[in-house]
């Protein structure tokens, strides 16, 4: 037998220990995070990626420098893993953020055409009265009466059946805008390369009708690009609201423009004021942080929107005919939430859920009847909801969840105090429906009933994401983020899904429009019309 020579190095073991330890402690990290009684999903998922990302570089590092590998084997990992990071920048780019603050990718080749103007495209035919789409409308943000409830035939429950019609789906340009529906126009808003676009599209075929520019744009990594806030149809005109704060008013028929305000500029707003580390700019300016979201209300003769200015100019009313100021009121930072009539106590009032709370200001004259503060440094999205009996419904995302509002008017004077409060439905980007007592939607993601009384849950079931509802007699229409529409029974005791369909594809976050049979989606990169079948009429035995 031969002799080992004794000059010989021995190979050390690998060290597996460290890289062990590594692996356990990550095991123990996601168990903490998502056992806790954290209730903000965002915070977990964040909380997640940074686990993700220590306990990669731990490992990175342990195989370098601390695993007694051989040198060779080193070299290789090391040099995939440089590879395989190279190959990925290269295929992909940085898009946005998902709902739950997932980042989210897409091909670096990826371009979209979007559809101009054409010419030669055939007009609407349903001009005339008579026509059978003459009648469709979905005026403004979230139906007729900004509440999700919209009026109409029963739809078919059965997709699978029956499957809904498409009659186009093509690119559109980003936006976390919806459609605004008047007989055969859709319109909406995009950002088009540097410009903030109103583009009116025909109902039946998805062509160009109109197009009106401003040279605006708003982009974040964070907050994604384009503009925010819904059009609002009225009297034969279209009135919105851009990103950074453009105001216009255009002729429905052509898309020529009436007139046109800067809010944040009425609003005694400084556009270029550096945005503070909480989040919030140090003047208020809610274009420097996630864009002007306000979409339009019309009241008599008055267009409404929310600037968040101070000075009495946090709600501001232009005429509808010619764009001059009629009144201001408040001093509330912006929200992100649209503002919304309410009849309380007898009286008309306009509640928006600023970032201070929710305000209610009079119609007439803008002064402040009544306010709720409830300032937590989270966007209030969301809208108020009215409930029988003088109440209010407010609701928050990021852990904070529901409080119930009731509204008291003594001597004179309005007041609200608080009845409850839940974590049980907390509101996003989401707003929600009260139906028969109960109130229904998105809860961090999870779609839930809860009852109106006490804000106790009945049910939660179903992840569609941080998507948008609608309730058209009692079925409850899903907007989910992943871009399916489901099909719901507004049903207290369980969750009963009836049916669903692929509507778009990717992140999802706009509002659907419904408009008689007649649904409009879109996200940031695409938008489609579909048409519902309807249920059947229930047969009549004759005896």
């Amino acid at each position: 037998m031969l002799e080992t020579d004794k000059n010989t190095p021995k190979s050390n073991p690998t060290r597996w220990w460290p890289a062990v330890v590594v692996i356990a402690g990550f095991a123990l990290a996601l168990a903490v995070i998502w056992s806790t009684g954290e209730n903000n999903q965002q915070y977990r998922v964040l909380r997640t990626l940074a686990a993700i990302s220590i306990s990669s570089l731990l490992l990175v590092t342990w195989v370098l420098f601390f695993s007694r590998l051989a040198k060779r084997t080193r070299l290789l990992i090391f040099g995939g893993l440089v590879s395989a990071a190279l190959l990925f920048s290269l295929s992909f780019r940085f898009s946005q953020f998902s709902g739950n603050m997932v980042p989210l990718y897409e091909w670096r080749w990826a371009k979209l055409t979007l559809p101009t103007v054409d010419g030669k495209a055939s007009k609407p035919t349903g001009e005339t009265v008579a026509h059978p789409m003459a009648k469709l409308s979905f005026p403004q943000f979230l139906g007729p009466s900004r509440d999700c409830k919209i009026p109409g035939p029963d739809l078919a429950t059965d997709w699978s059946a029956e499957p809904p019609k498409k009659l186009w789906r093509q690119p559109i340009g980003a936006a976390w805008s919806g459609f605004a529906v008047a007989a055969q126009r859709a319109v909406t808003q995009e950002q088009r390369d540097e410009n903030e676009a109103v583009v009116c599209y025909n109902m039946q075929t998805g062509s160009v009708l109109w197009l009106h520019t401003d040279s605006e744009q708003y982009k974040t990594a964070l907050a994604g690009e384009g503009p925010r806030a819904t059009p609002t149809i009225h009297n034969g005109r279209v009135y919105t609201l851009g990103a950074t704060g453009v105001l216009n008013c255009l002729e429905l028929a052509t898309g020529k423009p009436v007139w046109k305000r800067h809010i944040a500029i009425d609003a005694g707003l400084d556009l270029d004021a550096p945005v503070d580390q909480s989040g919030l700019s140090s003047n208020r300016n809610k274009a420097k942080e996630w864009g002007y979201a306000s979409s339009p209300l019309i009241v008599d003769d008055k267009v409404i929107v929310s600037a968040g200015g101070g000075n009495g100019k946090s709600l501001l009313a232009y005429d509808t005919a010619d764009g001059e100021p009629v009144w201001s009121g408040g001093n509330s930072r912006a929200g992100y939430s649209s503002a919304r009539l309410s009849k309380l106590h007898g009286e008309t009032q306009i509640l928006i859920f600023n970032q201070n709370g929710l305000a209610a200001h009079s119609p007439q004259n803008g002064s402040v009847a009544w306010k709720f503060d409830w300032s937590v440094p989270y966007p209030h999205v969301s809208m108020p909801v009215s409930l029988p009996g003088n109440r209010v419904l407010l609701s928050l995302g990021y852990g904070k969840g529901s409080k119930l509002l009731q509204v008291d008017f003594d001597g004179g004077v309005f007041s609200a105090t608080e009845l409850w409060k839940s974590i049980r439905m907390k509101a996003k980007f989401t707003n929600l429906v009260f139906h028969d007592d109960h109130i229904y939607g998105l809860d961090d993601g999870m779609f839930t009933c809860i009852d109106a009384e006490r804000g106790r849950r009945k049910w939660k079931d179903g992840r569609y994401g941080h998507g948008q509802i609608l309730l058209r007699g009692t079925h409850i229409l899903v907007m989910a983020e992943n871009g399916e529409v489901v099909l719901l029974e507004a049903n207290p005791e369980k969750q009963v899904e009836l049916t669903k369909f692929a509507a778009l594809d990717g992140k999802t976050w706009n509002p659907p429009a419904l408009a008689g049979s007649y649904l409009l989606v879109r996200n940031h990169r695409e938008a489609a019309c579909y048409k519902l079948p309807l249920a059947k009429p229930a047969k009549i035995e004759v005896q």
